[in-house]
């Protein structure tokens, strides 16, 4: 067993808009086309620079912190299928909706083994990236306050979480250790130092943020699960908003962290969007790019499903809302799929498609708001996924 996933066994008691991913595309319908889990966690493995050492020093291991609060009971694990479920910002949007993307895990995780990437909850990336405005244009208080509302934002829904006294006092630590970090990046800006590497550590928070909520979410629902930073593991070039990433060393790195708790039962919620340079600098992968670190995080795991949930019932032939005449294509192969996005049709992010063939991993967009429809399948020839069929949750 790995030390992180032999951490978290012996921590674990049990506890009493539009998004990308879905859409349309100008095309006649043609044939044909799963699930997936995750969590955040860190290793303390990279090399980091000074500015981030500092960051990272004030941001202790969540497994560490979390003690005898995590949950091992509720959810039988013994089945060797891997799919990890990819979830936008409209999906968690708040306690409710976080609660309910939770159920189709727990539903999932009774099948399956599950890895969880998340997004930040919608509308805070751009929060983050304004303080980036105010920085520029001098305005250093309103930077804070941007700062202040955006753990505000958090808080009010770990409040509404209404978590058990022990997990709500564990998690309002690690959010406040966040908005503690977020402040000190914005007080320690200086005048002129506005550039790339600085707008991504900012835009990286949203994500960091949200693991630590949806982890308490499957907590309450007696589903173990622990956060992980994908900064631990996807590995970058220093091209910043916009990083390659490197994906055999990525994998290498991944497998490490999150086979040994998928292999325990354990959920890992996992940061979509961002990375990090070999020395330790976060990375993001540019906007709208967590579908793209849910391919990363399903093929680092050889999951066998990747499930883009979304708040569309999958690929239409044009805009459901404009065109009466649009038509949901429920199969498509990966050639199909990857044309119509490479052509700029709101399909999946371009770099999804590719990475599922070569893996050969079934790739759904489905409605997080309606599970009961099947979505879009892209992938060879098959059957329905067994992880999360149609009709719900329990």
């Amino acid at each position: 067993m790995g030390e992180t996933a032999s951490k978290a066994k012996q921590s674990f008691k049990p506890t009493a808009g539009s998004e990308p991913g879905g859409g349309f595309l100008l095309l006649s319908p043609p044939q044909r086309r799963s699930s997936r889990r995750t969590r955040e966690w860190k290793s303390g493995a990279q090399v980091m620079n000074q500015e981030n050492v500092l960051e990272e020093a004030a941001e202790p291991s969540p497994a560490a912190r979390q003690g005898a609060a995590l949950p091992s009971g509720g959810v039988t694990r013994k089945h060797n299928k891997v799919v990890a479920f990819k979830f936008g910002g409209s999906s968690l949007l708040g306690a409710e909706r976080m609660f309910h993307a939770a159920r189709l895990v727990r539903k999932a995780a009774q099948v399956s083994k599950v890895a969880v990437v998340v997004s930040a909850m919608k509308g805070v990336t751009d929060h983050l990236l304004s303080i980036e405005k105010a920085l520029a244009a001098g305005k250093m208080a309103q930077a804070r306050r941007e700062a202040e509302v955006v753990l505000g934002m958090h808080l009010e829904v770990l409040e509404n979480l209404q978590l058990a006294e022990e997990a709500d006092r564990r998690v309002r630590y690690e959010l406040q250790l966040l908005g503690r970090d977020l402040l000190h990046a914005v007080e320690s800006w200086e005048q002129g130092a506005t550039s790339a590497e600085f707008s991504d550590r900012l835009a990286s928070f949203g994500e960091r943020f949200t693991t630590r909520l949806f982890a308490a979410a499957l907590e309450k629902l007696e589903v173990a699960s622990v956060p992980v930073t994908s900064s631990e593991f996807v590995l970058t070039c220093d091209t910043f908003r916009d990083a390659q990433p490197h994906l055999e060393q990525s994998k290498r790195r991944g497998r490490k962290i999150l086979l040994p708790l998928l292999k325990e039962g354990i959920v890992p919620v996992v940061t979509g969007f961002i990375g990090a340079t070999p020395d330790g600098r976060i990375t993001t992968l540019g906007r709208n790019s967590s579908d793209f670190s849910g391919a990363i995080v399903a093929y680092v795991v050889d999951a066998d499903e990747l499930v883009i949930w979304t708040d569309v019932d999958g690929i239409y032939t044009a805009n459901p809302q404009e065109a009466a005449e649009a038509q949901l294509l429920h199969e498509l192969s990966y050639d199909e799929a990857h044309a119509l996005a490479a052509s700029g049709a709101k399909v999946l992010h371009p770099k999804v498609l590719p990475l599922a063939a070569e893996s050969e991993m079934v790739v759904w967009v489905r409605n997080t708001f309606n599970p009961q429809a099947r979505g879009t399948r892209i992938g060879p020839p098959g059957e329905f996924s067994g992880a999360l069929p149609p009709g719900g949750v329990a």
